[in-house]
């Protein structure tokens, strides 16, 4: 199956071709900025707890691939874990069935659409 062509990086001026939205050093670039200014506390605190890299660990050991891919046939490695329902919202941190692995371009999607990160949330009003 053809590949869709490589576009430049979105950071401004960066004239490398990426297959995802950032090329390797943007990308750690836009998540450190993001964590230090944009993240809040709790989230801060929470990602970078033990406890949190020990369940995230094996979850990737266990689902290795991207849950959402393979649900469209395709077999991606996952380098995320997302909370299906999230901790605001009242989802369990650390329980097993609250958690599945995804692509780091399947997180992003996700993340749009929850306005978690990237926007507001959906329906949000003007």
């Amino acid at each position: 199956m053809p590949r869709k062509p490589k576009k430049p990086c979105a950071y401004p001026g960066c004239p490398e071709l990426v297959d995802g939205y950032y090329c390797e050093a943007h990308k750690k670039l836009t998540d450190k900025l993001y964590n230090q200014y944009a993240r809040d506390d709790f989230s801060k605190n929470f990602y970078n707890s033990m406890a949190w890299r020990l369940a995230r660990k094996r979850q990737l050991s266990v689902h290795p691939f991207c849950e959402e891919c393979l649900k469209n046939g395709k077999a991606v490695k996952a380098t995320m874990v997302d909370h299906i329902i999230p901790i605001k919202q009242g989802g369990d941190k650390f329980e097993p069935s609250n958690l599945q692995s995804l692509c780091f371009s399947c997180h992003s999607r996700k993340s749009v659409e929850e306005g978690s990160r990237f926007g507001r949330h959906r329906g949000a009003k003007d």
